[in-house]
């Protein structure tokens, strides 16, 4: 493959690149370029919009170059201020380490980890003295520092900046002297501390790394960018079904985006949108789990929602004994929302665009009325909307049930000759269930 064609691939789908002319004469040296990815394993977890550097970091990898993960294991104590409006909280060096076992073991899904080099800047950084810390900060200005515009943003606005957060960019910096980088890759907000490294290079006489920043990804509500905060993440751990329906609920404009950044290739035009969305969310699926799961979840989804077959579809089991008392209906379906499918909707939301419309349905019925209390019952299928359901279940223990009626008179059928030991909760009453009666007391 030639340096051009080289050169056409890992410029693609890129934001920032500093330079193009620099990555082309690195290209021609003729030797591997070692390529590094910091990551601070904050969370144990990977979403898609972490993948979209480890995938260019791939195709480095891919074309024959060293690829770098480098674990922040030090700078993960003190916290990335890139993007923040407040002090990040601090970790232990133990959560860090328990999370970047998993953060690794899920990026192995998409890098070969046979040719990945992995390195912990914590290896450099606590055998520093404080003579040499001081003579590094020495080298960055006061301010550099607060022409970001993070640092920039909370200092006119009143917000705290913490003095070691100040040290995350030279430090930053110091890892691509310390690993010899040739391109370092990060996001788009990773860009300043990116170019310190590359002044760090400089001073030490190294050829300065090359900046090569990938867009953030906009998670599934097409406005933030992904987060798990934002309830708006597909996790690449996530099982196959919940991971395909997931990708089913983005936008048709978010889709030519997922398409281009997350694959790198356009969709395919001559596609009924329904059919491309489909394959998108197969080919996301098939990349995290493998092809024959993937091709279950969309069975699975399409049984749920192509073919309105909810009775006999695979859905999330929801313990009833596991809901919190006294809930109506809006209360239900927002706990279901947020703690099903990790979709945090405000009441305002969910009137208006669920119960209004009719879009909330208890066994194909539909629930028009947010502060009605729904009688659920083992089996009972509730639909929250076009792509989330839940089939409701007796709890595991067979100990506690929740009803929303008080007493004998209005249990409902299905309870026919229960255990004398089963203690049955109704809202506010304790009631026994004897094999051949049924006696109430309030509480």
């Amino acid at each position: 493959m030639t340096i051009d064609e080289q050169l056409d691939i890992l410029m693609g789908g890129t934001a920032v690149v500093i330079s193009r002319e620099e990555l082309k004469e690195r290209l021609k040296l003729g030797r591997p370029l070692r390529v590094k990815l910091g990551v601070d394993p904050t969370a144990p977890d990977i979403h898609l919009g972490h993948t979209v550097a480890i995938e260019k970091l791939r195709q480095f990898q891919e074309l024959g170059h060293q690829a770098v993960l480098l674990i922040g294991d030090f700078t993960a104590t003190i916290g990335d201020p890139s993007g923040r409006s407040v002090t990040r909280p601090p970790l232990s060096r133990e959560q860090v380490l328990e999370n970047a076992e998993t953060y690794t073991k899920q990026a192995f899904k998409i890098l070969d980890r046979d040719k990945t080099e992995i390195v912990y800047n914590g290896d450099w950084f606590r055998k520093m003295t404080y003579e040499e810390v001081l003579k590094l900060n020495s080298r960055v200005t006061m301010q550099q520092m607060l022409a970001r515009e993070d640092f920039k943003a909370r200092v006119e606005g009143g917000k705290e900046v913490r003095l070691h957060e100040m040290q995350y960019p030279i430090m930053q910096g110091w890892d691509s002297v310390e690993i010899r980088a040739d391109v370092e890759l990060g996001g788009t907000d990773q860009l300043f501390n990116i170019l310190v490294g590359r002044d760090l290079q400089k001073e030490e006489g190294m050829l300065p790394q090359i900046a090569m920043t990938m867009p953030l990804l906009e998670g599934l509500d097409g406005v933030r960018k992904m987060s798990k905060s934002y309830g708006n993440y597909v996790g690449v751990d996530e099982a196959p079904e919940m991971m395909f329906g997931k990708m089913m609920s983005a936008s048709d404009e978010l889709m030519d985006r997922y398409y281009l950044v997350l694959l790198g290739e356009k969709r395919d035009m001559g596609l009924h949108p329904m059919e491309a969305k489909k394959l998108l969310a197969w080919k996301i699926t098939a990349r995290y789990h493998d092809s024959a799961a993937a091709n279950a979840a969309r069975s699975d989804w399409e049984t749920r929602f192509s073919k309105r077959d909810l009775a006999a579809a695979d859905l999330p089991e929801v313990e009833i004994a596991s809901l919190p008392a006294g809930m109506n209906a809006l209360a239900l379906v927002s706990f279901l929302f947020e703690n099903v499918f990790q979709v945090k909707k405000s009441n305002g939301v969910l009137r208006k665009e669920h119960f209004t419309p009719g879009a909330i349905q208890l066994n194909d019925v539909k629930m028009t009325d947010p502060s009605a209390v729904l009688e659920l019952a083992p089996g009972n299928v509730l639909r929250l909307s076009k792509k989330h359901a839940v089939r409701f279940k007796l709890n595991a223990g067979g100990g506690i049930y929740l009803f929303s009626f008080p007493c004998r008179d209005s249990l409902p059928n299905w309870i026919a000759s229960p255990s004398a030991s089963s203690p049955v909760w109704a809202r506010e009453f304790w009631f026994p269930v004897p094999e051949y009666g049924i006696q109430c007391s309030a509480a």
